[in-house]
């Protein structure tokens, strides 16, 4: 069924009413004031307006997470790809390899923070390597998962047709591989997403919207991290509805998998 533009502004709804009855209850019973949703709005509007955030503007903190998201989430999504397709393919690969990627899975991303400043010291690099090492181990995963569970009767009829092994890598492994791929990317995506943000709070980068948010802690300024947070999340779902769903849409409609919608 298709949703309704009343159905898809309900999670809102609720999402609004949750947060004013906890901002209220918090506020009556604790004596702390908590923003509410229209308390926010008007800082996220001031911000956007240019009011100052942690010595720099809102778009500043934006495009500075972006990039630092960007770069690390490129050399994740490129390197697990790689593997994944040559793991899946080489069967020799994956039994070596695969047992360092499932320990990696096992790490959570904060604990690479002693590991990256070690390596790279306090910045940029540092955060971009825990974004990386976070984000590769589910796209890999999710890649070498989507080539195990090809349909050999594509990879027989390809033999048959007398395809090499470029041509069987890149007409029938990479397409028949797709859907794996944008799975592993959209959950390596969240992950490399939430490493940013909390990187970027102990790290310490100087901007960012994670920095932004641990400073307005320090001030006591809650609005302002609760107007970050907001940003976040508007990002987070601009990303998903603007490229991975019309990206899963076409590669649905391309190689005519069937799903239930």
């Amino acid at each position: 069924m298709r949703r309704t533009p009343l159905k898809n502004l309900i999670p809102v709804f609720i999402i609004i009413l949750l947060w004013q009855v906890t901002a209220m209850l918090v506020t009556g019973i604790r004596g702390v004031p908590f923003p509410g949703p229209r308390e926010t709005i008007v800082k996220l509007g001031a911000l956007i307006g240019g009011q100052p955030l942690s010595d720099h503007t809102l778009y500043r903190h934006v495009v500075d997470s972006l990039a630092r998201w960007l770069m690390g989430f490129g050399i994740a999504a490129l390197s697990g790809i790689a593997y994944g397709l040559v793991a899946g393919w080489v069967r020799r690969v994956e039994d070596a390899t695969y047992p360092i990627l499932h320990l990696l899975q096992l790490i959570p991303g904060l604990a690479w923070i002693p590991v990256a400043i070690l390596i790279f010291g306090i910045g940029e690099a540092a955060t971009i390597f825990m974004i990386a090492v976070t984000a590769f181990t589910p796209v890999a995963i999710n890649v070498l998962t989507g080539v195990k569970q090809l349909d050999t009767t594509f990879v027989r009829a390809a033999r048959m047709m007398g395809a090499g092994r470029g041509a069987m890598f890149v007409q029938v492994l990479l397409p028949g591989s797709l859907p794996a791929i944008l799975s592993g990317l959209r959950i390596g995506l969240g992950n490399g997403w939430r490493v940013l943000v909390a990187a970027e709070m102990i790290v310490g980068t100087g901007t960012g919207l994670g920095y932004s948010i641990i400073q307005a802690r320090w001030t006591l300024d809650y609005t302002a991290a609760f107007a970050c947070v907001g940003v976040i999340c508007i990002i987070g779902l601009l990303i998903e509805q603007f490229i991975f769903n019309p990206l899963e849409k076409r590669t649905v409609q391309r190689w005519v998998l069937e799903r239930d919608v």
